[in-house]
């Protein structure tokens, strides 16, 4: 049995390629189902979110399987080109890249919770129209186990980071204070609720569209107002932000619809859909500023940063001021126990906890928590003894060889 896995993700393609391989719960469900009569395959799932697409696969070992074409064959696309967008996985390297996925280590925020359940939600799914099998469903559900282990005991991010969240904060740096702003979310699913609760901590006033069918059977977040979908243009002029986080197949907010509307302050649109809500064309209207999944990305960290620096300050020995008060030296107690111990997932678990490790001690240098200090002549010849010790462990040792 081979489990193999294909996928996209923000970090290879932009918005717009992802959404056209992006999936709804309905047809992400009757595609399993197709992919699972081809003959060889065992058991399908299909994980589509706004920043990722897979399909993970279990099939016989000899079976030549191209998860791209089925991919294509499943979306109706013939252009060849979009291949190199796409990484493909297999057996230890897939099962590797899911735990990882579960932590919250690939994601665009580092260590968000959303992406969690995303996968119990992509199994579930698989489960209802019985396209998993005993492999991948027990492969996700140890993904899953694991996945709330780092949470628990190894948070990477607190509270419950998103992309609106990210939005915000990024705003706010750039000087736009949502606080007083006049709000509208189009959209009130998990996306959609994020971004209007999110907003009205910020000190918004959010109001949030429902479909005029629904409008009676939907709960909103505590402290927002409602209007109905259809009225949402006559709304549109009053707001200083609009968010739109659907899973419509058409655009929300088209250019057309702005023809008969007259904005008199400037208009931020926000779109957290993929595929897209608002029509990008909108982006260029005077007065509008438009943002989309891919506006608000993080640049990865680089985690060498605090060797750099100590190569800058010659030094080989960093100092901390205070351990009782160190959360750096924390996470290294943390990481020093985890390396001792047997358990569930341990390589796994160790190496999220050294990327903790190391997170800390980026910010302690970074924010002068750290004091570097200058290497002497003496302590030179202490790091050579303890190189040439480390480098020649089975040697006998005297003071006059050393």
């Amino acid at each position: 049995m081979t489990i193999s896995m294909i996928g996209i993700d923000h970090d290879r393609a932009p918005v717009d390629v992802r959404a056209l391989f992006a999936f709804t719960k309905k047809n992400a469900g009757e595609a399993m189902e197709k992919l699972k009569e081809k003959a060889g395959i065992h058991g399908c799932i299909i994980l589509s979110t706004c920043n990722r697409l897979e399909i993970w696969a279990s099939h016989e070992d000899e079976q030549e399987l191209s998860l791209y074409q089925c991919l294509c064959e499943l979306r109706n696309i013939q252009d060849p080109s979009y291949e190199e967008y796409f990484i493909s996985r297999e057996d230890k390297e897939a099962v590797e890249h899911l735990f990882y996925l579960a932590g919250g280590l690939k994601s665009q925020i580092l260590g968000e919770d959303q992406i969690l359940t995303q996968i119990k939600d992509a199994l579930n799914l698989a489960r209802e129209h019985f396209t998993t099998d005993s492999v991948l469903e027990v492969l996700f559900r140890m993904a899953v186990t694991a996945g709330k282990k780092i949470k628990t005991e190894a948070p990477l991010a607190h509270g419950n980071p998103s992309v609106i969240h990210q939005a915000v904060s990024s705003l706010r740096e750039q000087g736009y204070d949502m606080h007083g702003k006049i709000c509208m979310v189009i959209g009130n699913g998990e996306m959609g609720k994020v971004a209007a609760q999110t907003l009205r901590d910020a000190g918004a006033n959010v109001t949030v569209t429902v479909r005029q069918y629904r409008s009676g059977m939907v709960s909103i977040p505590i402290g927002c107002s409602r209007i109905h979908y259809g009225e949402r243009m006559n709304f549109l002029p009053k707001c200083d932000v609009v968010v739109s986080a659907t899973a419509s197949p058409n655009y929300t907010l088209r250019r057309e619809l702005f023809d008969d509307i007259t904005l008199t302050k400037p208009l931020l649109l926000l779109d957290l859909a993929v595929p897209r809500d608002i029509e990008p064309a909108l982006g260029g209207e005077e007065g509008v500023t438009l943002y989309d999944m891919d506006s608000f990305r993080t640049e990865n960290c680089d985690l060498s940063r605090c060797f750099k620096d100590a190569r800058e300050h010659c030094s080989d020995v960093l100092r901390i001021s205070s351990l009782k008060i160190s959360s750096l030296y924390e996470s290294l107690i943390r990481l020093e126990k985890a390396c001792r111990e047997d358990g569930y997932a341990k390589e796994l678990y160790c190496r999220i906890l050294f990327l903790e490790f190391m997170i800390h001690l980026n910010r302690a240098a970074s924010g002068s928590h750290l004091e570097y200090v200058s290497t002497s002549p003496s302590s030179e010849k202490v790091l050579e003894i303890m190189r040439y010790i480390s480098e020649n462990p089975s040697s006998d040792f005297t003071i006059d060889s050393l």
